[in-house]
């Protein structure tokens, strides 16, 4: 996502739980402290724009997408794939069965 986008302790928490990713892997692609995160995703805290943004692309790398602020309502979150799409992916992840000693 190119365009910064305000994401608050509450979306970011809509975001985690959407994506189905803990708090440390999303912290870690941030780059911020997992502890940090959870304070703010339950509004106990804040953190900088440039670490919002850093949320955004982390939130965005595992199939977010962030829907804007409108006329119509305020801001959202949303899978970046259709269940579909989900399913295809976790059938193509699936595929090749475990690694043999040749596959080394």
């Amino acid at each position: 996502m190119a365009t910064e986008f305000h994401i608050d302790g509450f979306v970011a928490r809509a975001a985690r739980a959407l994506s189905q990713v803990s708090i440390a892997l999303v912290a870690n692609r941030a780059g911020m402290d997992a502890d940090r995160l959870k304070h703010y995703e339950r509004g106990l805290g804040s953190v900088t724009q440039e670490e919002a943004q850093a949320l955004v692309k982390a939130f965005s790398y595992y199939g977010v997408v962030f829907i804007p602020e409108d006329d119509d309502g305020g801001v959202g979150v949303r899978r970046k794939f259709g269940q579909t799409k989900v399913e295809m992916i976790e059938n193509w992840e699936g595929e090749g069965g475990p690694v043999g000693e040749d596959d080394i």
